[in-house]
């Protein structure tokens, strides 16, 4: 199984912990906060569905057998949530998203990614983002089964963005032409996320 971790570079010493951290963030240690904008939901796994649709050659949907039997792919790296906590050498497992999409062939005019939630929460990438080893869809969190508090059994992950691009519970990846505000979006978050930019609200660079 592929292991990427992301854009953090190399892997560094303790003492370099300092330089991984994005501006106003500090380091949450050995725990990991749960925060959630809605109810968590009751999912069993054996009837969820993972589908990829909107501006592609063929929708596709897979069941939680189907997409256990694709190429796997961990991430190994660091976490940052927009509330300013950032978490150090988390293990995830799951598929790329590329396995994914290239499975349902995004057409050429698709450039923005709605990511769906059961819930009904949906937040907006770039495939820019999600693309090129950049994004999973995980149901492993060091080792073992991601928790249904932080999004089990499976949710979305973007660590190179803010963790509210990390969609949790996601059900489908719907691919757009144009730019649609998620969520947190339409109340006032960034388009984008990037914790290096600080990018957590409407108007930051």
């Amino acid at each position: 199984m592929p292991v990427t971790r992301g854009f953090t570079g190399k892997r560094r010493d303790a003492g370099a912990r300092s330089d991984r951290l994005p501006p106003g963030q500090y380091d949450t240690g050995p725990g990991w906060p749960t925060l959630t904008a809605e109810v968590t939901p009751h999912l069993v796994p054996e009837e969820w569905t993972m589908s990829v649709d909107g501006l592609v050659e063929t929708p596709r949907s897979w069941s939680w057998r189907e997409i256990h039997a694709l190429p796997g792919s961990s991430y190994f790296g660091d976490i940052h949530c927009v509330t300013t906590w950032s978490k150090f050498d988390t293990t995830f497992a799951g598929v790329s998203v590329d396995t994914l999409l290239e499975a349902a062939g995004p057409l050429p005019e698709a450039a923005y990614v709605m990511a769906h939630s059961t819930t009904g929460y949906t937040t907006n990438l770039p495939i820019a983002d999600v693309t090129g080893g950049k994004a999973w869809v995980v149901w492993e969190y060091d080792g073992k089964p991601l928790p249904v508090e932080h999004g089990g059994p499976v949710r979305l992950l973007v660590p190179h963005l803010y963790f509210w691009k990390s969609a949790k519970w996601v059900t489908r990846l719907e691919l757009m032409a144009r730019d649609r505000p998620g969520f947190w979006e339409q109340n006032g978050y960034h388009d984008r996320g990037d914790p290096w930019l600080e990018q957590r609200y409407q108007g930051d660079p």
